[in-house]
């Protein structure tokens, strides 16, 4: 039986790894991971001094600045950036055939945006989960029926 080259990535704002399923025993591979190294603290932390103040445009009043986007998210958007071109890396080095995309809802959308076309083509199965917290090893209940569905069983 040839080897199938599916991988699957499972995500979130932080936290990607490339996993593998052996078509053999049907166990889940950890290929590589990749960590957000400053982890993702909370907005207060990075933006820790006191927002701007201005004036209304109309009338007397002032008020705070909101800032135009939250830090904490755009960290988390940048992680998000890093492993699509980590992805597109893999893709140039013939390393991805078909990718199956496991990611918490926000980060699944940040994917869907900044997957490059190339990559994007690669794409077979989307699942708006976070199994991040859930070792490889006991993964099989959540993607049998993803995988089964791709194998035309079920």
């Amino acid at each position: 039986m040839a080897k199938s080259n599916l991988k699957i990535l499972i995500a979130d704002g932080s936290t990607a790894r490339l996993i593998e399923q052996d078509p053999a025993c049907r166990t889940f591979l950890a290929l590589d991971e990749q960590v957000l190294e400053q982890g993702a603290p909370p907005s207060r932390d990075i933006a820790s001094d006191r927002p701007g103040r201005t004036f209304d445009c109309a009338g007397q009043g002032r008020h705070a600045k909101e800032p135009p986007t939250d830090p904490h998210r755009h960290a988390k958007h940048g992680f998000v950036r890093s492993v699509a071109d980590w992805l597109e890396e893999l893709d140039n080095q013939g390393a991805l055939e078909q990718l199956v995309l496991v990611a918490a809802p926000q980060a699944l959308g940040d994917f869907r945006e900044l997957l490059p076309d190339r990559v994007r083509a690669k794409v077979v199965a989307e699942l708006d989960k976070d199994l991040t917290p859930i070792p490889t090893t006991k993964l099989d209940s959540h993607l049998d029926p993803i995988l089964a569905s791709l194998r035309g069983v079920g």
